[in-house]
């Protein structure tokens, strides 16, 4: 049975701080109920949106034909879920932006870019949760703190990064006590044993895939268990389900760019399935049946959009050989054309890596990119000479724009929250 669990908060002899934030107060706890052994029954209207979730994932997998087979769409969508994810939590950051800090960060150089930066850790972390999900196939704590860890490192609350919290936290309100919280996690002292359910529900088969993710996030996000980084980590976890039940083997829906566009009904829909009694009852049912349809319905959206994107990146590839005719196949510029799309911005040594060719070979190459308007030249730091490819950038660019429009179509209705400039095209 789930139940609010009464603490007192006891005053801090803080100084200089209002009468409101030094006082003490009682409060009240969430805590959910267990997942193990826990039935879900889904709506009608429910059951189909998922069913069309699912199916547009796998359509999203089984059609990338141009692209997945060397893991550049992959790659470019990990960026766009990545930047979604974090967006969520208020770090905003361009595709081009992210794209210059990452190339810095490979040349060893020290970015100024502490949000690029932030955001890159999101983009480790959820690489390094997927890969290991995949290879190891089992859900442990010590996995969520590895991810946990990755997501921190670097940051100003790195220290607090691989470990569950040892007090009590709370969305909301002050920032030195909960008494006017919003909601406030279960006690600490029950995160671990709610971790261990969670993940036992994490490695079960018996629901599909996307209620399986729904209400795997939404249960981490209502244990709370870090000090910092909770919703990132979560929505890894998303995808971490996607992968080891084989419904996203090559490129991920990048669903937290549709959230991050619903972010009020994205908090609402998670607080519908924090219900108070039995998991039987109506307003447990109904909450959970919300979330989900939402969930669901995000999921749809972004793995449409996504098959979207690849075909337009495709279709600029293909535009790319018509204006190179003729490209020999497996030769370095060949190579560069397929590999771009995942890295649009990179040193000659960089794509001579990516390719593997010689670094004589792979500057041939990109001088004939560079000759046909294809990557144009730019600076990273002081000495360091790169490749962007602009065409593919905007491509990115657009595609955060159309998942940022509420409707779907940033003509009919604009993006609702901030994104980055559509690009003056180019000729």
């Amino acid at each position: 049975m789930a139940e609010f669990i009464r603490r007192k908060w006891h005053t801090e002899t803080v100084t200089g701080l209002p009468r409101r934030d030094r006082r003490g107060c009682d409060y009240d706890a969430y805590m959910p109920d267990l997942l193990s052994n826990r039935s879900v029954l889904l709506d009608g209207p429910v059951a189909a949106d998922v069913a069309e979730a699912e199916a547009s994932i796998a359509r999203l997998n089984s059609e990338v034909k141009a692209l997945a087979d060397t893991e550049v769409l992959a790659r470019l969508l990990l960026r766009a879920e990545s930047v979604g994810s974090s967006r969520i939590e208020g770090l905003e950051v361009g595709g081009r932006r992210l794209l210059r800090a990452e190339v810095e960060q490979q040349l060893g150089e020290a970015t100024r870019d502490v949000t690029a930066k932030e955001v890159l850790g999101n983009v480790d972390a959820m690489r390094w949760g997927i890969e290991v999900a995949s290879s190891e196939g089992e859900v442990t704590i010590d996995l969520l703190l590895e991810i946990h860890r990755r997501l921190l490192q670097g940051t100003h609350v790195e220290q607090h990064g691989g470990r569950l919290r040892t007090q009590q936290n709370w969305i909301g309100g002050s920032n030195y006590n909960p008494c006017s919280a919003t909601y406030i996690p279960p006690p600490h002292e029950e995160v671990e044993g709610l971790l261990r359910d969670l993940c036992s529900f994490c490695n079960n088969q018996d629901l599909p895939a996307v209620v399986q993710a729904a209400i795997a996030h939404a249960q981490f996000e209502t244990i709370h268990p870090f000090a910092d980084g909770n919703g990132r980590t979560g929505r890894v976890l998303i995808h971490i389900i996607f992968r080891r039940r084989g419904l996203a083997p090559r490129a991920m829906p990048p669903v937290s760019l549709v959230l991050a566009t619903w972010a009020q009904d994205y908090v609402h829909a998670l607080n519908a399935t924090r219900y108070v009694g039995s998991p039987d009852s109506k307003v447990a049912h109904e909450g959970v049946n919300r979330w989900i349809g939402l969930f669901a319905t995000a999921c749809r959206r972004a793995a449409e959009e996504a098959t979207a994107f690849e075909d337009r990146t495709r279709g600029i590839q293909m535009a790319w050989r018509e204006r190179l005719r003729p490209v020999r196949n497996k030769s370095a510029l060949d190579l560069l054309i397929q590999s771009l799309p995942g890295a649009p911005i990179l040193t000659v040594n960089g794509a001579a890596e990516v390719i593997g060719r010689s670094f004589q070979a792979t500057n041939e190459a990109m001088v004939r990119l560079l000759e046909a308007n294809i990557v144009r030249q730019i600076n990273i730091g002081r000495r360091n000479r790169a490749f962007e490819t602009p065409e593919i950038i905007d491509a990115f660019t657009d595609l955060e724009r159309q998942l940022a429009s509420p409707e779907g179509n940033t003509q009919v209705s604009g993006p609702s929250r901030r994104v980055p400039a559509r690009q003056t095209r180019r000729t």
